[in-house]
């Protein structure tokens, strides 16, 4: 089975158990799924029962597809993604982003867990990504190419959204809200990085870092979505005065910013 086949029965069963027309999908990282409680009339799709889906397997990470109510919008909400370093292929890991697409979903909202590296920045705030670092060392568009996909060669010189990003930076002002943008270096993880690393991915022009997000990204333009992307900084990643880090603590700094994460997206997803 090729890859628009697999799409196309991963996409007729979803249609199978809900067949509202969406408007807007969000990926949800690392301790974000708390706004799935301001979902109303929702339907949930665990991922193990839909046909192709792999399954999540970090703890913040529920699993599951829901689709329903928010903000006055019908929203497809990914409450748990894929990751490269669980062992996943990179087809494999931006799967659901290509199904999503052939629902007829053309906005997505993409969010992530990650570590400060901008010294500006704090534990807990929120980061509208601007444009991106892939140093994964891969990328989803390595292979066979599905014109009907998308291009060979895709442009990537705006790949986040710039009217989705001033929409955001408006929402955040009339929330009072401080918001920071910047770039997202990806990394294929599961280790945090050592200062080193850090010094060279600071000097390349991040201004956070992470281990997902850019896949889905680069599959998203792929497909000619339009793309915003929000980091939740859960730990400072600086260089000369690096901390051990466990997964616990990104989870109790993400917990810290459910509130304005929440009320942001509600808000941008009204605005849409």
């Amino acid at each position: 089975m090729n890859l628009l086949e697999k799409i196309n029965e991963a996409k007729e069963y979803i249609l199978s158990v809900e067949k509202r027309k969406i408007d807007i999908a969000i990926i949800l990282g690392t301790g974000l799924g708390s706004i799935t409680e301001d979902i109303q009339n929702k339907t949930v799709i665990k991922y193990k029962d839909i046909p192709e889906f792999p399954v999540s397997t970090v703890k913040g990470h529920a699993g599951e597809l829901i689709i329903g109510e928010l903000s006055g919008k019908t929203v497809i909400v990914m409450n748990g993604r894929f990751h490269f370093y669980e062992g996943y292929s990179m087809e494999t890991v931006t799967f659901a982003v290509r199904v999503i697409k052939a629902l007829d979903v053309n906005d997505i909202i993409v969010t992530n867990a990650a570590g400060g590296m901008n010294p500006e920045f704090e534990a807990g705030d929120l980061m509208i990504i601007e444009d991106h670092l892939n140093c994964m060392g891969t990328n989803p568009l390595i292979g066979k190419n599905y014109e009907e996909l998308g291009a060979r060669f895709p442009d990537m010189s705006q790949c986040y959204n710039k009217e989705l990003i001033k929409l955001t930076k408006d929402v955040s002002e009339s929330l009072e809200y401080s918001i920071r943008s910047g770039v997202y270096a990806a990394v294929s993880g599961p280790m945090y990085e050592t200062p080193a690393e850090l010094r060279m991915f600071r000097l390349f022009g991040g201004d956070a870092v992470g281990m997902s997000t850019v896949p889905e990204v680069i599959v998203a333009n792929h497909m000619s979505m339009r793309v915003l992307g929000i980091s939740c900084i859960t730990d400072m990643a600086l260089a000369d005065n690096l901390e051990p880090l466990d997964h616990k603590k990104v989870l109790q700094n993400a917990e810290k910013a459910k509130i304005k994460f929440v009320n942001i997206v509600k808000t941008v997803v009204e605005k849409i």
